[in-house]
């Protein structure tokens, strides 16, 4: 187990080295998942919900069932945070009654927050800035599928989102080659570039935008898209719709990657559009191996940051007898 790991909230908060024992890991509980049948018995996960979603719903509720312990679902009309109540009282709230925290909200800012003020893990299920969850997973797909990840070209052709920040982030870690390719005004941020370049510069890796996806695909050994209108934007899917109508990943530019490249999509796919049904439904797709190791990723996660937190109740106590007020 990692010392000093108490939160999960983005990729850059890691060494390389904590990124490849998440990867490890996350290999370990899938070949051997019966070895931590019982890890979390007992331990409880709140799960705070402003998104909707499929596989962040199922793959943490399963998998903290699969580790012996469970889940709690809160929906956005239960909880309204910051609205019905503060992200501090909802935290000190939580962290008397449940072992974790996963939470799956717009601003990053709400999960920071939250991990501040919570005295036990808080996992960030997807902000508007960050996916890591996605990424882990997203890396051991490309590390079972490659054998590696080091030297390989990752192209990511869309929007600079949380999707592309991340590859970013966890490829710089890794020492991968990841290009993204992107219609002028969507970029990454300058501060994900300058960090991941540096990063990669460390690790043997390299991190390119262009706005030229051709160059981004071509000789790539990954592939990997999202959708051009996030939760949150579908007032300018028209807009993004004309501004990428140049970035979907259609056979043809497919074929500039290498033979055997492989390709991605953290999903939900709108075929036809930053994909075409001919390249998302080949041989050479394997978003449903990625998406099942949403489930391997996160259990691996969990296992880091529960497994070595006492519930709140029992660090209560230690402090008291530490400060001399229990006898």
């Amino acid at each position: 187990m990692m010392k000093g790991v108490a939160d999960f909230l983005t990729i850059k908060d890691f060494t390389p080295q904590q990124i490849r024992h998440f990867i490890d890991l996350s290999c370990q509980v899938k070949l051997h998942p019966e070895s931590f049948a019982s890890a979390l018995r007992g331990k409880t996960l709140a799960m705070i919900f402003e998104k909707p979603s499929l596989r962040t719903r199922v793959t943490f509720d399963v998998g903290i069932q699969q580790l012996g312990g469970f889940s709690l679902y809160l929906s956005p009309q239960e909880i309204r945070l910051g609205q019905r109540e503060s992200i501090h009282d909802v935290a000190k709230n939580l962290e008397r009654m449940v072992s974790a925290i996963m939470i799956r909200t717009f601003a990053h800012e709400n999960v920071e927050r939250m991990a501040e003020y919570a005295s036990i893990p808080v996992i960030n299920g997807l902000t508007d800035y960050s996916h890591p969850c996605q990424a882990i997973a997203d890396y051991l797909t490309i590390y079972e599928l490659k054998g590696r990840v080091a030297g390989l070209k990752v192209a990511f052709i869309g929007d600079g989102n949380n999707v592309a920040r991340s590859l970013m982030f966890a490829g710089a870690q890794l020492g991968a080659h990841v290009w993204v390719g992107t219609p002028a005004g969507y970029e990454p941020d300058k501060p994900t570039v300058e960090w991941t370049r540096k990063r990669a510069h460390e690790t043997g890796g390299s991190i390119t935008v262009s706005n030229d996806p051709v160059a981004a695909v071509k000789g790539a050994d990954v592939v990997y898209t999202d959708v051009w209108a996030s939760m949150g934007q579908e007032e300018e899917q028209q807009k993004r719709k004309h501004d990428f109508a140049f970035y979907s990943v259609s056979s043809e530019l497919f074929r500039h990657a290498k033979p055997d490249a492989i390709f991605l999509h953290c999903l939900p796919a709108h075929r036809g559009e930053e994909v075409s049904a001919e390249v998302i439904d080949s041989t050479r797709s394997f978003v449903f191996q990625q998406a099942e190791n949403r489930l391997h990723a996160q259990k691996a996660i969990m296992l880091e940051l529960m497994q070595t937190v006492p519930p709140p109740g029992e660090m209560e106590i230690a402090h008291r007898v530490i400060s001399g007020s229990v006898r």
